[in-house]
């Protein structure tokens, strides 16, 4: 599945101090009505909330590090999943003696300090169904 997107705008700005990383991105979408995008992100969070998906399992392992990080990186997309924009995400975070952590950004990420790029895009509307194959909510195949 390939699609033609184009960029059409780019929101910059930061996120509250204390707020959840996720739930934040995710309400900014929806504020913004962002429903097809690319999300970039800097800055350090209080504590973090990280997934790895389990790909015999087909479930997420969780891994919480209760201590201040820096984000290194976070990367993501914006697309449609029950009609609502949402937020996928991964992050890499590193502590004070430089040992990294990363993962699914998942809920329960508290932000210190975090600056954002929001590239909305142009395009076919892209939406998560689960696949029965991996049993990751995917973007939809073409028919």
């Amino acid at each position: 599945m390939i699609r033609d997107m184009k960029p059409v705008g780019i929101l910059m700005g930061r996120l509250p101090h204390g707020s959840d990383l996720l739930d934040s991105l995710n309400q900014l979408c929806a504020d913004t009505k962002v429903t097809l995008g690319r999300i970039e992100a800097i800055g350090a969070v209080q504590e973090a909330r990280l997934q790895y998906y389990d790909q015999s399992k087909k479930q997420y392992q969780e891994l919480r590090v209760k201590r201040p990080l820096e984000i290194v990186s976070l990367i993501g997309n914006v697309s449609l999943k029950e009609n609502q924009p949402m937020v996928h995400a991964h992050i890499c975070l590193a502590d004070d003696e430089g040992n990294a952590f990363g993962g699914h950004l998942a809920p329960g990420t508290i932000v210190f300090a975090c600056e954002f790029t929001l590239t909305r895009l142009d395009g076919p509307a892209l939406e998560r169904e689960q696949d029965t194959q991996t049993g990751l909510p995917l973007w939809k195949e073409e028919k």
